[in-house]
């Protein structure tokens, strides 16, 4: 993975990392995958992380992705991707997938795409292989559309998914019942949340609230 030096007086969030000794590319992710995994106060707040020592999926690649805008470094891409939750990518979630017959629901991830390679900073031990195969759709956005885009393309997919799958649910029925899948997964084991692949929901009762407009 490329790397590059964090300069001074490049923006504020080039300031909070040399504030904090990291001074290059390599060092902030692996400052921003060691945050642990917590809903922040104001996710519209660019230095969330910071001010809340922690962070999601959105906010810590979000954050990466305005730190290399400051040190002109534009190949780095913020990327949200919509994929194939199933009983294969995590068992928890079986028993409700199979009370509404559905194989799976789409839901969201946001991680970086560096020049051709993908790159997924939530948690220590995230890798994009652990999704890659089950990927529907990937999109670029931008550090400050974590919020109300992120949720708006998401709920779009769905919609088109449900009319493409001739399912009889409502948007706001799948809606539910992708939280009950996030309920579920709630119930994971410490040694679970530990082998967890990097699902930005995975270990934190919180994360409803992300998707809140």
């Amino acid at each position: 993975m490329k790397n590059f030096t964090i300069d001074k007086g490049k923006g504020i969030i080039s300031e909070e990392f040399l504030n904090r000794n990291v001074l290059d590319f390599h060092s902030a992710c692996k400052y921003v995958s060691g945050l642990p995994y917590k809903r922040n106060l104001d996710k519209n707040n660019i230095k969330c992380i910071f001010n809340d020592l922690s962070g999601t999926c959105s906010t810590k690649h979000a954050t990466l992705r305005k730190l290399a805008i400051e040190n002109h470094q534009t190949d780095i891409k913020l990327i949200l991707g919509i994929f194939k939750m199933d009983a294969k990518y995590t068992f928890k979630i079986k028993n409700t997938l199979d009370k509404f017959n559905l194989n799976y629901i789409p839901e969201a991830h946001n991680y970086l795409k560096i020049d051709d390679e993908y790159f997924d900073f939530t948690k220590p031990n995230s890798e994009y292989s652990q999704f890659k195969n089950k990927l529907l759709v990937e999109k670029e956005i931008e550090y400050n559309e974590i919020m109300t885009e992120k949720v708006l393309f998401h709920k779009r997919f769905l919609e088109n998914w449900l009319s493409d799958e001739n399912l009889s649910y409502s948007l706001d029925e799948i809606w539910e019942i992708r939280e009950r899948c996030i309920r579920d997964l709630q119930k994971s084991d410490d040694t679970e949340i530990q082998n967890s692949s990097p699902v930005c929901f995975a270990n934190s009762p919180d994360v409803r609230d992300d998707y809140k407009l």
